[in-house]
Formats: C-alpha cells, sequence, structure tokens
C-alpha cells in the first residue's frame, strides 16, 4: 500500500485549514484547536511548510503564517515534497543507479512513466480544490435507486 506519513498528512489538514482564509494570520495554538492536532506538531509542519516556502510568517504580538501563495497556486505535490522529499515510488525514478539491478532493468522506464503520472495527479490538486466543498456522490442500488454514497 503506498501511504503518507502522519506528518504530511497533518501538513495537508493545516495547508487546507489556512486556505480556508488565506488573507488572514494564523497562530500555530489557534491552528492546532481548530484542526485536533498537538501543538508540538503543528509548530514542526509549519517550520516545514515555512521552509519550503508554502507559508509565510509574520513575527510579533500579532504574528502568525499564511499561504505564500494564493490557494490555487499550490498544490498537494508541493506539500507532499515538503514533507517527505522527492515524489519516487522507487529509488530509480528520483535517481540513477540507486537500485543493484538497474543496469539489467528493462522496466525501469515503465516506473519513470508511472512515477510521472502520480506527480501530474498531485500537481492537478490545488488547495483551493481541497477547500471547495464536494457535492454528495451517489451510486445506483441495485434496485435502480439512487443512494448516497458519503
Amino acid at each position: 500500500m503506498l501511504r503518507l506519513s502522519k506528518l504530511t498528512d497533518y501538513a495537508i489538514v493545516i495547508a487546507c485549514h489556512c486556505a480556508r482564509e488565506p488573507q488572514r494570520l494564523h497562530n500555530a495554538a489557534e491552528i492546532a484547536g481548530r484542526v485536533g492536532i498537538a501543538l508540538p506538531t503543528v509548530q514542526k509542519v509549519l517550520k516545514r511548510l515555512t521552509q519550503a516556502g508554502l507559508l509565510r510568517s509574520e513575527r510579533g504580538a500579532h504574528g502568525g503564517y499564511r499561504l505564500a501563495r494564493d490557494p490555487a497556486a499550490i498544490n498537494i505535490a508541493q506539500i507532499i515534497s515538503a514533507l517527505e522529499g522527492p515524489i519516487g515510488l522507487t529509488e530509480c525514478s528520483l535517481a540513477e543507479n540507486q537500485c543493484r539491478q538497474a543496469a539489467g532493468c528493462d522496466i525501469r522506464g515503465n516506473w519513470a512513466l508511472i512515477n510521472r503520472a502520480i506527480r501530474t495527479a498531485l500537481e492537478a490538486v490545488s488547495l483551493a480544490d481541497m477547500v471547495r466543498p464536494t457535492p454528495r456522490e451517489t451510486s445506483i442500488s441495485f434496485d435502480g435507486t439512487h443512494d448516497a454514497v458519503r
């Protein structure tokens, strides 16, 4: 199973919180209380997102954090990369000759194709998309009526 780390998941939650009111300054304690993540973890994530240039911090008594760019200009791939490093499913998709089988591997190019597809999909989803309400999905039951999925 492919899975993001808990810290990366938290980073997306925190960035989405900031994206709901992108012009407002958000302090770490307020974010922690609103999203239900421990303050030290929120502080760690805010630092990493700021270092990556996704958030801007303002010091002082009324300081805090805000998005460095419009929510539509920040995508999920950028947040994942800020916390996890480069996105890659296999070692060979990140760097040359990281695998002992690299010299004789005839599927390496296909891993690169898969990696590009996943990265492209993550780049296509912005923070603005993440905070936009989604319509309720429906499915069709066996009797032909519509049932809510969520």
